[in-house]
């Protein structure tokens, strides 16, 4: 829907940087905002001196932890950017930024090509549908080679490059691009200043024109209208080339690499002058869905239509609490009454602010397509949907992960229990990848989440902002059940008397193993039973999944099947199929072959070549299975599967083994038998659970 608004979403880019840890993406996000003058010095990650990682954790760790978004303008248009973090501890945050982007540039280490985390970010943009650009960093590293990244891009990825740009020079002698569309050299100086535009050095221009004709093949074999221009003209004009590549990014059939060296201030113009041309607008995205009285229902990005807006993170600050808001359709104004449709209450508006990291500008009104914080609204948490009271509408929130993490926490004194338990819930409310939870045996706060730092992060800031003493368990990892071999025609009744209205419910229950998740269906024929408590039968089903016969951790991974069942004319009832659906499962699974599961990451160790074979001893002691090795850059990487139970310790371990040369990152690739879990059942042994240390 078009409307006199138009010209300000037209210019509109919501955009985030994705990347492994270390590859550069805060200061790529640095750069920008120098570049585009938003800030007048450049700020360094190594000197604690950058805008997005404003945190004093931040700081300290020198990583991202926070999913931090700015604005700044370029050529006329409007950049909302978001800052993501790399750490595969927080791609929660990432999770919950995707979900409300329009594009993303995907920022890749010349010399490291593509890492375990890049990849797991790249998979989580796939989910979400975001068009991305890629911009190869550090141009200026010793063994830096553009094409070997691209190489790993398209191998370890699987999209289509569309390299765009040649370099000026290889490592310390990196000094620019060739722009590939207009045949043009863009140059920096020392200092990084302003890109200076000159013709193709004599010694590239063959090498220049012979990728430029690879770009066109690749380009035509995918464009229509390029190819139509392609086979009448045998080359591609710059305005028709650009055209086909916003084309082949937005409907996500390609993507467009750049290079450069963020830290060097060489490459960024040419990114930002990308992110306009080929990363779409709020206009180019499709209209958001949502549901009404289970109807599905579609917004577009008007600012005339009726107001909807997905709340993505909740943060605590001294001026409030802040809500942030990507705003799909409408228009709201400060005092402004919206309907928090998720919870289900009306809000009010307080202020509307646009942020800038940790500072804010006060703004009177917000329209679709905006990225704001706002400061009013009391029940709204990460994934919330926000609309018009007179046009309620549910989006869909962004997907949360289980924690696979838990330590014991409690307060040293216990005048400070209550204040501890406080914070715990406002923690667990802006980061709901966090779970508080009391355990039942031994009455201690748990606090899960889904990695060491991401918790040693959550307790840190407790102790900081409430200046708390808090003891801290031994980190324990988050188990899973499943069935091996299932059992068939379990009968189970469910009679109660106790005076007035009793309850019966008969159920006869089939179980069996399942890839992942839970399944339930019904086989019962002839209505033996109402339909009405075969739901029942699954919700009491689900209701068993939450305690397994092992040591009580939660189920996966079968399907239940309701074969036939029998009613009461009286005393049957929902409460009592679900009861028999409960009771009736837990019985199952006693009967069935259950394992107990353990969390498992892919870890890539890399160290120097003498050292691999101490390397891989140690995984080995850890239980780990090597799965592939190579040589780059003078350094051996190992990847390897290992129980994430296992990993606890294993930087300081590894420092220790390589005298300080050895890396590691992880990333979470699900769960796997424990080995010392017997093909049994209740003689299984329970898992151990998290204990504070005294």
């Amino acid at each position: 829907m078009r409307n006199h608004l138009d010209p300000h979403l037209a210019a509109v880019r919501n955009l985030g940087i994705l990347a492994h840890v270390d590859a550069g993406k805060t200061t790529v996000t640095e750069r920008v905002l120098f570049a585009t003058g938003t800030t007048h010095r450049r700020g360094e990650v190594h000197d604690g001196t950058t805008v997005t990682d404003f945190d004093p954790q931040e700081r300290d760790r020198g990583i991202t932890i926070f999913a931090a978004a700015v604005s700044c303008d370029w050529d006329g248009h409007r950049v909302n950017l978001i800052d993501t973090p790399g750490h595969v501890d927080f791609a929660d945050e990432v999770e919950r930024s995707l979900r409300v982007l329009d594009g993303a540039v995907a920022v890749f280490d010349a010399v490291a090509g593509v890492e375990p985390q890049s990849e797991s970010v790249w998979r989580q943009a796939d989910r979400y549908g975001v068009p991305r650009i890629a911009f190869v960093n550090k141009l200026d590293r010793a063994g830096a080679d553009l094409d070997t990244a691209v190489a790993s891009i398209r191998d370890r990825l699987h999209p289509v490059p569309l390299v765009v740009q040649l370099p000026i020079g290889a490592e310390d002698a990196f000094t620019g691009v060739v722009d590939l569309l207009r045949l043009r050299a863009l140059t920096w100086d020392g200092d990084g200043g302003a890109a200076v535009d000159g013709p193709v050095p004599e010694e590239l221009r063959a090498e220049a024109l012979r990728r430029r004709r690879l770009l066109e093949e690749a380009v035509a074999e995918r464009h229509p209208a390029a190819l139509e221009e392609f086979c009448d003209r045998e080359t591609l004009s710059a305005s028709t080339l650009a055209a086909a590549l916003r084309d082949l990014t937005r409907a996500g059939d390609g993507v467009v690499v750049l290079c450069g060296s963020a830290y060097r201030n060489r490459g960024i113009e040419p990114l930002l002058d990308a992110v306009v041309a080929y990363l779409p607008s709020p206009l180019d995205v499709p209209p958001v869905r949502g549901t009404h009285d289970g109807a599905d229902e579609r917004r577009p990005a008007d600012p005339a239509a009726p107001f909807a807006a997905l709340a993505f993170k909740v943060a605590a600050t001294p001026t409030g609490r802040l809500t942030y808001l990507r705003i799909y359709s409408g228009t709201i104004e400060k005092g402004d009454a919206v309907r928090d449709t998720t919870a289900g209450r009306g809000e009010r508006i307080g202020r509307i602010l646009r942020v800038q990291a940790d500072r804010h500008e006060q703004v009177e009104r917000a329209v679709a397509g905006d990225i704001v914080a706002v400061i009013g609204l009391k029940s709204a948490r990460a994934g919330s949907t926000l609309c018009a009271p007179d046009a309620p509408l549910v989006l869909e929130p962004p997907g949360a992960a289980d924690p696979v993490v838990s330590v014991a926490v409690e307060a040293r004194r216990s005048t400070d229990t209550d204040r501890l338990a406080t914070a715990l819930a406002r923690l667990a409310e802006e980061d709901p990848s966090l779970t508080v939870r009391t355990d039942p045996e031994t009455g201690q706060t748990v606090l899960s989440g889904m990695g060491e730092l991401h918790l040693e992060v959550a307790v840190e800031k407790i102790r900081r902002a409430l200046g708390l003493e808090i003891t801290v368990g031994r980190p324990r990892v988050t188990y899973r059940e499943t069935v091996a071999r299932g059992v068939s025609g379990l009968v189970f009744r469910h009679v109660k008397q106790d005076g007035g209205a009793g309850q019966f419910a008969h159920v006869v229950l089939d179980v069996e193993p399942l890839e992942e998740g839970f399944v339930f269906r019904s086989a019962v024929v002839g209505g033996r039973v109402p339909q009405e408590y075969v739901r029942a039968v699954e919700a009491g089903c689900r209701d068993a999944l939450a305690e397994g016969p092992l040591g009580g951790h939660p189920v996966t991974g079968l399907r239940v099947t309701l074969t036939d069942g029998a009613t009461h004319v009286k005393d049957s009832s929902e409460t009592a199929f679900r009861t028999a659906g409960r009771l009736g499962l837990r019985e199952a699974l006693r009967r069935c072959a259950v394992l107990l599961l353990e969390p498992v990451a892919e870890v890539t160790v890399t160290v120097p070549e003498d050292a691999v074979g101490t390397v891989l001893g140690d995984l080995a002691a850890r239980r780990g299975r090597v799965t592939g090795s190579a040589v780059r850059g003078g350094a051996a990487l190992v990847t390897a599967t290992v129980p994430l139970a296992e990993l606890f310790g294993y930087a300081t371990r590894l420092r220790s083994r390589t005298q300080g040369r050895g890396t590691f990152t992880t990333r979470p690739t699900g769960y796997a038998p424990a080995p010392q879990t017997p093909v049994g059942t209740a003689a299984s042994p329970t898992a151990p659970s998290a204990g504070a240390t005294r």
